[in-house]
């Protein structure tokens, strides 16, 4: 008994073929959903077999589902046509080539997914697409196409066409942290509209501006920079797990709790963000022993990073932030500094351990906000896809 799943996606415009394929052995679970198929006709979908001819079905036998309700006779003639005859052809070639080996092919069964858009027109590209996309799907059926390694390695860098966006993570540091503390949103924007697009920038909703605009001003934000990271520092003191969901209602990537809260509410915190998938940041802002203090939370539950935070109203008194940075990231976290952070310092700061580079001012309040940024990064990694050419695998 054998079950194995493939999927493909070929073409462009309304012609544009999505195939999800199973095939498996006549006894496996696909023998039974292929009889199931055929024989249950009220599901919506009139199921169809794949013919090369009528009179001819291919082999090993295979039953085309449409994904989308048939409307119209031109719509049914695609299927029932161009798209019928593309499936057996790309599953007939897959035996001739060796991809599903000729001596079992008569045990095998296949149960083929296939969309046609209702403003589909082109046969010849419904066709050629359908062929192509169904062939992909069965090579990578037969190989187990993807790998957990290859899922692990792309799934952030890569985004869904149909949302022309990826779900941003902190999983190549360092990066750069830009802290947003302007209370003023037309003022806000228009330093967003200057920050060149990179995957190692990192945008703070700072207090002052969660606080003047709620924390949903961040799908303001959005609407200039869809794709990026924003941290919600709301500074939470008390109920921790109600600020979490607020700042995952809000679509913040991360959510700041302060160190000086006590556990139980840092506690309820973390776990609310990780319930939520948003990741959690515990700010050592006037927390005396910064190292000492992960380790109480860590008897309760571990945040995703720690912030070693000079205040703005300590600089030049008070010691460079990423002083403890070392000791705490041994503790099996990523650590953010924030407070004096300088382009002259950027290197020693990493090389003390810092992971987030957090800089506010330095950027938010220069005349060359642009070239601000960049004189940052250059201190970090290229983007992630800069050197790929995209299409599949």
């Amino acid at each position: 008994m054998e079950m194995r799943i493939g999927e493909a996606l070929i073409g462009e415009g309304y012609e544009v073929a999505h195939i999800d394929l199973m095939i498996g052995t006549k006894d496996s679970p696909v023998g039974i959903a292929f009889a199931n198929a055929l024989s249950n006709l009220s599901q919506g979908h009139t199921p169809l077999l794949a013919v090369l001819r009528p009179n001819l079905i291919t082999k090993p036998p295979a039953v085309i589902i449409p994904k989308v309700t048939v409307k119209d006779l031109k719509q049914a003639e695609l299927i029932f046509g161009a798209a019928q005859a593309a499936v057996a052809k790309a599953i007939a070639d897959a035996v001739e080539e060796g991809v599903i080996p000729m001596d079992v092919a008569e045990d095998y069964v296949v149960i083929v997914s296939v969309f046609i858009h209702p403003k589909a027109k082109n046969k010849h590209k419904v066709y050629y697409y359908n062929y192509g996309a169904t062939k992909l799907a069965l090579k990578r059926a037969m190989q187990n196409f993807p790998d957990v390694e290859t899922v692990l390695y792309e799934k952030d860098r890569s985004f869904h066409p149909f949302v022309g966006r990826k779900l941003t993570k902190l999983w190549d540091p360092p990066y750069l942290q830009i802290a947003i503390d302007i209370p003023d949103l037309n003022e806000v924007l228009n330093i967003l509209r200057q920050i060149p697009d990179s995957d190692h920038i990192v945008y703070e909703i700072g207090t002052p501006l969660a606080k003047r605009y709620g924390s949903e001003v961040i799908l303001k934000l959005r609407e200039i920079k869809p794709d990026s990271f924003f941290v919600l520092d709301l500074k939470t003191l008390d109920v921790g797990n109600l600020e979490a969901r607020m700042a995952a209602d809000a679509t913040a990537n991360a959510i700041v709790i302060s160190g000086l809260a006590p556990i139980q509410t840092i506690v309820k915190g973390i776990r609310e963000a990780e319930k939520t998938g948003i990741l959690s940041i515990i700010d050592m802002l006037n927390v005396e022993n910064p190292v000492e203090r992960l380790k109480k939370i860590k008897e309760h539950a571990i945040p995703n990073i720690v912030e070693l935070h000079r205040a703005i109203d300590t600089e030049g008194v008070a010691e460079v932030p990423w002083k403890y940075a070392s000791k705490v990231k041994e503790l099996g976290v990523l650590v953010a500094v924030a407070g004096g952070v300088r382009p002259e310092n950027v290197q020693e700061a990493i090389s003390a351990g810092a992971d987030i580079l957090i800089v506010g001012r330095a950027i938010t309040k220069s005349r060359d906000v642009e070239g601000a940024v960049r004189r940052f990064l250059t201190y970090m990694k290229p983007d992630t896809d800069q050197f790929r050419i995209m299409t599949d695998f």
